[in-house]
């Protein structure tokens, strides 16, 4: 074994004893955040110095380090203790988050030290979604920035109740006390109306250890304790342990027909054999026979535990389940009201459908209403129709299937929940629930005697739904005019639904934004499923230019009833044809958001026809869709 590696190994066994030490230590989730170069990873570079974590091998490499990428002249530079990857040291910020450990003789801590920069605001929602305590750092010679303020506003959101205003780099402004107190003042304004339990404000230099884990000489005006005092002393909210039952189940297993466990990590509470527990999806109830671990059965389990619950009898229940305190039960429903962080370039836009994932659930939904807007720098609610890149609004959000949850602040587990791109599976949100909505527990789907079948007998052919999309122009509404006339001639039963018309009525009120097209053709998609339902052929004529609403009309019909008829036209021709001169307009700049000049179309990738109008007349391409119709008879 060479020398680093005994240096490494010694180290190790070091830090396991101290770990061993400190079993029934209380645990602190804190993180830092701020404006980029406040000095976070600096901070916490200190912290870890001061309280001795960092090991012989970890100093040789941080002096060599220092002397590579430092910033602190001769000294060492304790940022690049957190600032791991490359990518980080070369710029000096920090982009990932990073997550060390701690600990005194009175506490443990886990510190999450995340991005300043405002494009990785994504990152510093994930480091506080864990977290009990922010330390918000501000640089003492530009004061309270925008970052500091939406850092603290999101905060907030995340159920941080506990806030530190750490005021570094004291020493740049010669430990000046007027600058302290006016930069806490400017603060204590702006987060009074977050809701913070308390705001402790105290100024150091993380650089030189001035007020972290000692007091400070060149600030004897500052009678307050150190940043590790207040993290030693600071009482946070009751654990988890102490709150209802919540076990997502992640995984079922059946290893043979002789055992049947229901795996996951215990969310909050605690649970031992004998206990009854519920699904909260059904109702249904069991009692626990046993608490399964690798290690050994277990007489209690509690929140952070990983388990596998036996039963006294088999139950449906599966992933994405929850199994719940009888006594305390969830808010089981299809709708519910949140708070919303935009995490994507691509703007949120209600009506379009995203997969929501909560705990160990994954459910398909919209964003129904955008209620509002937080302005970050100012906290007050702006009208809006869709939310930007590290936006933070206030939604209705509706679901295809039922979702038990509890209020984000009752239990960020159950009350938390991120949103998915269909079709880049990238997380492009994350939000807390608020509340269900009473109206959708006032709703139920009222059944009727005649059946959808029934109708379709009656009509004498199979129901469906003809998407005809395609550019301005392209010819759509002519072939759709075609097609329903030939069928209408064969005796089918059907209904043209156009653009243009139906502009007129039903979505006389919205215009051609991207959030109006996506409103208009989420409601034209629930107009067709009814006509489909009435066993009848819907033809629908919409330029419909984005795919995620294509989609999201396929998935309202079931498997067979969607047919999706490109009728693909070279833009060149669409112009020259221009029956209303739109292009016109809008390459004179009189029509904004008009498709195939300045707002995008998706082409289909893959749809049941395509029909190439430079190939046939429409007569031809009219038959073609007729044929193919009547084929599936």
């Amino acid at each position: 074994m060479n020398a680093s590696a005994s240096v490494s190994a010694s180290s190790s066994s070091r830090l396991l004893s101290e770990l061993r030490a400190q079993d029934g230590v209380s645990m602190l989730r804190f993180l830092t955040c701020g404006s980029v170069d406040d000095g976070k990873s600096t901070l916490i570079g200190r912290l870890l110095y001061d309280t001795r974590r960092v090991f012989a091998d970890q100093l040789a490499t941080l002096a060599n380090d220092s002397r590579r990428f430092g910033t602190t002249g001769d000294d060492l530079d304790l940022a690049l203790l957190v600032d791991g990857l490359s990518s980080e040291r070369e710029q000096g910020i920090t982009i990932d988050v990073a997550y060390r450990f701690f600990a005194t003789p009175k506490r443990k801590f886990i510190v999450a030290d995340t991005p300043g920069h405002e494009q990785y605001t994504r990152n510093m929602a994930t480091g506080a979604s864990a977290c009990d305590l922010a330390i918000l750092l501000v640089d003492a010679r530009k004061g309270v920035v925008t970052q500091t303020r939406r850092h603290a506003a999101i905060a907030s959101l995340l159920g941080i109740r506990h806030v530190v205003l750490a005021v570094n780099k004291m020493d740049l402004v010669d430990y000046d006390e007027r600058t302290f107190r006016d930069i806490t003042a400017s603060f204590e304004r702006f987060a009074g109306r977050l809701g913070f339990t308390n705001v402790a404000a105290i100024p150091i230099s993380a650089r030189d250890g001035d007020n972290v884990a000692r007091p400070s000489a060149a600030m004897p005006w500052y009678r307050g304790t150190t940043l590790i005092g207040h993290l030693e002393e600071v009482e946070v909210e009751a654990s988890a342990i102490e709150a209802p039952l919540r076990l997502p189940v992640q995984y079922v297993n059946r290893p043979n027909a002789d055992f049947r466990g229901y795996c996951g990590t215990l969310a909050s509470g605690r649970v031992r054999p004998g206990d009854e527990l519920v699904v909260a999806r059904t109702g249904q109830a069991n009692r626990v026979t046993s608490i399964v671990t690798r290690d050994g059965d277990l007489p209690e389990a509690q929140a952070g535990d990983a388990v596998t619950l036996t039963f006294e009898r088999e139950l449906d229940i599966a992933r994405g389940d929850l199994l719940v305190d009888p006594k305390a039960r969830p808010e089981v429903s299809d709708q519910f009201a949140a708070k919303l962080i935009w995490m994507a370039e691509e703007k949120m836009t209600p009506g379009r459908q995203y997969l929501f994932k909560a705990a160990t659930r994954t459910v398909t939904g919209v964003v129904t209403q955008l209620k509002h807007r937080l302005d970050v720098n100012t906290l007050e609610h702006q009208a809006a129709r869709t939310l930007g890149l590290n936006e933070i609004g206030v939604v209705n959000v509706s679901l295809a299937e039922p979702l038990a949850f509890d209020s984000y602040r009752d239990n960020r587990t159950t009350g938390g929940f991120i949103v998915i791109d269909r079709f880049t599976n990238q997380t492009v949100g994350a939000g807390m629930i608020e509340f269900g909505l009473r109206r959708a527990t006032n709703l139920a789907w009222q059944a009727t005697d005649v059946t959808k079948q029934a109708r379709a007998l009656q009509n004498g052919h199979p129901p469906a739904v003809l998407w005809f999309t395609g550019l301005s122009a392209s010819g759509k509404s002519t072939i759709a005019n075609l097609v329903e006339r030939q069928l209408h001639a064969l005796g089918c039963r059907t209904y043209l639904l156009d653009g243009d018309n139906v502009r007129h009525g039903l979505n006389k009120d919205l215009g051609f934004t991207e959030a109006d097209r996506v409103e208009n053709i989420r409601r034209v998609a629930e107009v067709a499923r009814l006509f489909a339902d009435a066993g009848m052929i819907v033809l629908c004529s919409f330029i419909s230019p984005f795919q995620a609403e294509r989609r999201m009309a396929r998935e309202l019909v079931p498997d067979g009833e969607f047919v999706e008829i490109f009728v693909d036209t070279p833009i060149e021709l669409c112009r020259a044809r221009d029956p209303k001169g739109l292009y016109a307009k809008a390459d004179a700049g009189k029509l904004a958001n008009f498709t195939g000049v300045d707002s995008p179309y998706e082409a289909p990738e893959t749809p049941e026809l395509r029909l190439d109008t430079t190939a046939a007349p429409a007569e031809d391409l009219a038959a073609r869709v007729v044929e193919f119709v009547m084929n599936r008879r």
